[in-house]
């Protein structure tokens, strides 16, 4: 069975951290480009990390240098390290394939910052 799941999130003061975690079945994160991605209430869902099979990362200019996408291949996992966290990154997160998949959207885990 394929699937992603998603964990670590909480409620966190603004300026916290959180390690957010992406276990995959069914699918090699090794020879996958993989995201992050966050949907906060009434908007639409956004890509805010990227991180490919040849090992480039990429990120959103609002998360960019508080965020890290890393992956572990001996747990076939992904992670999402955020800093300096701030009310607007509530949201719920999911991980996915870059060309993300519709039947792999979790459930996602809920972040949220509170001022």
């Amino acid at each position: 069975q394929v699937q992603l799941v998603e964990s670590g999130g909480g409620l966190v003061q603004a300026g916290g951290s959180l390690r957010l975690s992406c276990a995959a079945s069914g699918i090699i994160l090794s020879i996958s480009d993989m995201g992050w991605y966050r949907q906060a209430p009434g908007k639409q869902r956004e890509l805010v990390a990227a991180s490919t099979s040849a090992g480039s990362t990429n990120y959103a200019s609002s998360v960019k240098g508080r965020f890290t996408i890393s992956r572990d291949y001996a747990k076939n996992a992904l992670y999402l390290q955020m800093n300096s966290l701030k009310p607007e990154d509530t949201a719920v997160y999911y991980c996915n394939l870059l060309v993300p998949i519709d039947a792999l959207w979790g459930q996602g885990t809920q972040v949220t910052v509170s001022s």
